[in-house]
């Protein structure tokens, strides 16, 4: 069963899949947007999709500095690959809100450090 958090977020990438038909991924340049700022907004909208209790564990400046920098390196790789005319960043994102793996919430906490 879907929640609301999932919901809210596969409608949006339903969206940037219909328009993500051009040069411009929109769900890539969010993500690099996220990445560099780390809004609270998304730190909220994972914990809502996974629905996993608060972390405790400490990761460090150094994890967080690396994660970010692996991160952005991915969603610019994902940016250039969805030049095409092939969607490619909505799939993905549809299968990490449908399937939900902890790799993701993993480094989501990683990408956001103690500053979450």
């Amino acid at each position: 069963m879907l929640n609301t958090a999932q919901l809210k977020a596969l409608s949006v990438f339903a969206i940037f899949a219909i328009i993500g038909f051009g040069p411009i991924s929109p769900g890539c340049l969010i993500g690099m947007y996220v990445v560099v700022k780390r809004p609270d907004w998304f730190h909220r909208l994972v914990r809502g999709i996974f629905d996993y209790p608060d972390d405790a564990d400490f990761v460090s400046a150094a994890e967080t500095r690396a994660a970010r920098i692996k991160s952005f390196a991915c969603l610019f790789v994902l940016f250039l690959v969805d030049i095409v005319p092939l969607p490619v960043t909505p799939v993905v994102a549809f299968a990490i809100i449908l399937g939900r793996p902890s790799w993701f919430y993993r480094l989501v906490s990683r990408v956001y450090g103690q500053s979450a």
